[in-house]
């Protein structure tokens, strides 16, 4: 019902607009005239930007008709697709984002449930897309949660506030990545490549980082209540102010004043 009442309410303010231009039986006042011009360009652009909302609506939802396809190359193209309404329509880019995470949940999903070595090979190439469209466009809703990301490279990418909430990075490249105030609660860490990563502010409750890298990173006022964190090497790693429990799980011969640490236990 509001998109047919907005359709005809730019129409009359165009028919309006029109009606006021017309030449009539008696002449139009300058005031009138500069009214009908007016509302002649508001019901146009009112009606263009209907329209285009529409082609828009069209766009997306063959877009997402392509993700389902069994072909790969069909699914490719919904991919780029999908970028293309979101470049072109900025209300669209969010909708995208979601509908580009809830596509790698469907075609590459994890749980914690599932046992498998901790990396595997490359990517199936719309995944592999699928991930590079979401993680290196600027701004973008990064929601990766319970997708399986074994091995991927994210290395050096702006991550914060992103979640990655039960995923599976288990090796994955995350060297010098910004990942501040992300959620990577019960995440799959191990032998994962995290130095110099930034972590400051990021959850990490009960995560999995054994085996990791973990040279020059940044756990600022990290959460790491319940975490695995027998990394691999801790060198140089800044631990200050971050939270700990019981059950965060440290590398033997780890000792707070071996790192910049100043941990607060509950």
């Amino acid at each position: 019902m509001s998109k047919r009442m907005f359709r005809l309410g730019a129409v009359t303010l165009f028919v309006l607009g029109v009606v006021l231009l017309v030449p009539q039986t008696a002449p139009r006042s300058t005031s009138l005239l500069l009214l009908g011009g007016v509302l002649v360009v508001v019901g146009g652009a009112l009606g263009w930007h209907q329209v285009r909302d529409g082609q828009v609506i069209d766009r997306y939802r063959r877009a997402v008709e392509d993700l389902g396809s069994d072909h790969a190359e069909v699914r490719l193209g919904g991919l780029h697709s999908l970028e293309e309404v979101a470049k072109d329509s900025a209300r669209s880019r969010l909708l995208v984002d979601d509908t580009i995470g809830d596509f790698l949940r469907e075609r590459s999903p994890w749980t914690a449930a599932e046992q498998s070595p901790a990396v595997v090979g490359s990517p199936a190439p719309d995944v592999e897309t699928a991930v590079v469209m979401l993680t290196r466009r600027p701004g973008a809703a990064v929601d990766l949660s319970h997708v399986d990301l074994r091995g991927a490279d994210l290395g050096k990418l702006e991550l914060a506030g992103a979640v990655f909430r039960r995923a599976n990075l288990a090796g994955a490249r995350l060297l010098g990545t910004r990942l501040d105030d992300g959620v990577l609660d019960a995440a799959d860490l191990r032998a994962a490549d995290l130095r110099g990563a930034c972590l400051r502010r990021a959850s990490l409750r009960v995560a999995c980082l054994e085996g990791a890298d973990l040279r020059a990173a940044d756990l600022t006022d990290a959460d790491l209540r319940g975490a695995d964190m027998r990394a691999v090497n801790l060198d140089k790693a800044v631990l200050t102010g971050a939270r700990v429990n019981r059950g965060t799980l440290w590398p033997p011969d780890f000792t707070p004043a071996r790192v910049s640490a100043s941990l607060f236990s509950d």
